[in-house]
């Protein structure tokens, strides 16, 4: 099991690893050029900037039982299939009993925006959701390590 971070705009970095460490798990951050991240513990995984161009190279890097630290919808169902595990910055598991609604969500949001419509942005992030964080990364790092 290895922890993957999609780190563009991701405000759990640090606490990832710092979490990872703790447990000894191996983490591999991916960033585009855009970007610049430094770590005395994780890999750091740098593509050039294109949409999506993170995502694509984060899921050549997964395998079963990994844990990928994301916000992105359509990433988190694309390691749902590789047999991963996903989890966002506010600790909401992905899961395949949740992510078509997601998904659907997303494209339903993007037609609003298209025809001039607008979605309310989420809220500001608050420390429940550093803790709810903690507490389901450590969940799925237990399940995770059961599975092993």
């Amino acid at each position: 099991m290895k922890i993957l971070i999609d780190a563009d705009g991701c405000p759990v970095v640090k606490l990832t690893q710092s979490l990872a460490k703790s447990l000894n798990l191996e983490v591999i951050i991916f960033c585009d050029s855009s970007h610049h991240f430094e770590s005395d513990y994780a890999q750091i995984i740098t593509v050039l900037t294109g949409q999506d161009a993170v995502d694509f190279e984060l899921i050549k890097h997964v395998e079963p039982n990994d844990i990928v630290i994301t916000q992105d919808y359509g990433l988190a169902a694309m390691v749902l299939t590789k047999g991963g595990r996903a989890l966002n910055q506010n600790g909401l598991i992905y899961t395949k009993d949740n992510i078509d609604q997601l998904l659907f969500f997303r494209h339903f949001s993007s037609k609003v925006r298209k025809s001039g419509g607008r979605i309310k942005g989420p809220k500001k992030r608050s420390q429940g959701e550093g803790n709810n964080f903690i507490k389901s990364f450590k969940h799925l790092c237990n399940l995770a390590a059961k599975e092993e």
